[in-house]
């Protein structure tokens, strides 16, 4: 799953350079002279000038890494398709005994910060596969790429400078490491600044490596977790049956009511476990009413800001409920969606009444399931944020 979403990747350019970044203008110039304001800037943050050296030899452009950036691919899958697809039974049975193997390794983690081992055990799955497949663009290359490149230069600068830092540190290799086209490294695909921020030796050999090492791995891993407002001992998702009759209007991110109100409605936990009824609970219908159906709780929202495909994170979320012990959810029989051309549609009609969904990109985002939601309303339906053929013809 590319990375490129992840919420951080831009709070993570704050983290680093305390340096001004006046030379992030040098962009698409000379690349010598790019490097050289690089280095003043990586000595200026505290790093040996002979170790930027060390860092930047032999570095380039990658078009190869330009022509990912450019030609980002548009997620269009449905929940039900993507974590059918991700959350595998092979997955399922590989994150269970890495959760035994490492069983002292993630005790430690929780106790440090909160964070369970069947969430950390997603994102390690869902990001790498375990760590099979962490890409295989020169990390270096690639950051001096997007650093050089004039469309985004103030996020990817920090993050080269953080990979000097690293290699200095003696944490990567700038020549042999390798990671994800837009600079992540390693089996839960973390930035440098991050790695800087929240890496941690659990091994014991000295270095932080996220490519090879599972303690470090894991324990560097729920620190990011941690950082992005998970709570300990608090749930993050939990699959609900639901009543003929809800206030639909109110599900979605960021709803209004607690879980014991949902609870109160007539929602009911596939689990039977009522005990977080205190807590905000957002009622989730990837696919609306007849597919299927979730509480997601403050956890949830560290999912968000790992990345922001409600797609993906629920499927981690999802993933995570899993591991921990829940069942496999109940797909239900939700309508079909809309294809492309409809979507596109259905996006222009929503846009002509005044909603403000971004771009007609046919990609069923936040935006365009608020203004759904808020049309099925206003048409008397109910308003589960799902948009159908039969939806899309009332709205004609």
């Amino acid at each position: 799953m590319p990375s490129l979403s992840k919420s951080s990747l831009f709070a993570a350019a704050l983290l680093i350079s305390t340096a001004p970044l006046a030379n992030a203008t040098e962009c698409d110039g000379d690349l010598a002279t790019f490097l050289a304001g690089v280095k003043t800037e990586a000595v200026a943050s505290g790093i040996a000038p002979e170790a930027v050296d060390k860092a930047l030899a032999g570095a380039e452009i990658d078009p190869k890494v330009l022509k990912m950036d450019r030609g980002q691919g548009v997620f269009r899958q449905t929940f039900l398709e993507f974590s059918k697809r991700t959350v595998s039974g092979a997955r399922y049975s590989i994150g269970k005994k890495k959760m035994e193997e490492f069983a002292p390794v993630f005790a430690k983690a929780e106790a440090e910060t909160g964070v369970p081992a069947a969430v950390i055990t997603a994102f390690w799955a869902m990001e790498t596969d375990f760590g099979a497949v962490q890409g295989n663009f020169n990390t270096r290359n690639a950051l001096v790429t997007l650093s050089h490149d004039c469309r985004r230069p103030d996020v990817f600068r920090p993050q080269l400078i953080a990979m000097i830092k690293m290699a200095s540190l003696g944490d990567m290799d700038p020549a042999t490491t390798t990671g994800a086209w837009a600079g992540e490294i390693g089996q839960t695909q973390m930035l440098p600044a991050d790695i800087i921020k929240f890496g941690e030796d659990g091994d014991g050999d000295g270095v932080v490596n996220m490519k090879t090492s599972s303690p470090d791995v894991i324990l560097t891993t729920a620190k990011l977790i941690q950082s992005l407002g998970f709570r300990k001992g608090e749930p993050w998702l939990q699959e609900v049956k639901l009543p003929e009759s809800l206030p639909f209007e109110k599900s979605g991110i960021g709803g209004p009511l607690t879980a014991g109100e949902w609870f109160n409605l007539g929602v009911e936990p596939r689990n039977g476990d009522k005990n977080s009824a205190g807590l905000k609970a957002s009622l989730i219908l990837p696919q609306g009413r007849l597919g299927p159906a979730f509480l997601a709780y403050p956890n949830f929202d560290a999912y968000l800001a790992w990345n922001q495909s409600l797609v993906y994170t629920l499927s981690a979320a999802y993933f995570a409920t899993r591991l921990a012990g829940a069942e496999p959810y109940v797909a239900g029989n939700p309508e079909p969606g809309l294809d492309l051309d409809a979507m596109k549609a259905l996006q222009e009609k929503l846009t002509a009444k005044g909603y403000n969904i971004g771009k007609i990109d046919g990609i069923l985002g936040s935006g365009t399931r608020t203004a759904v939601q808020k049309e099925q309303a206003v048409l008397g339906l109910p308003a589960d944020g799902w948009p159908t053929a039969s939806f899309l013809a009332a709205l004609k």
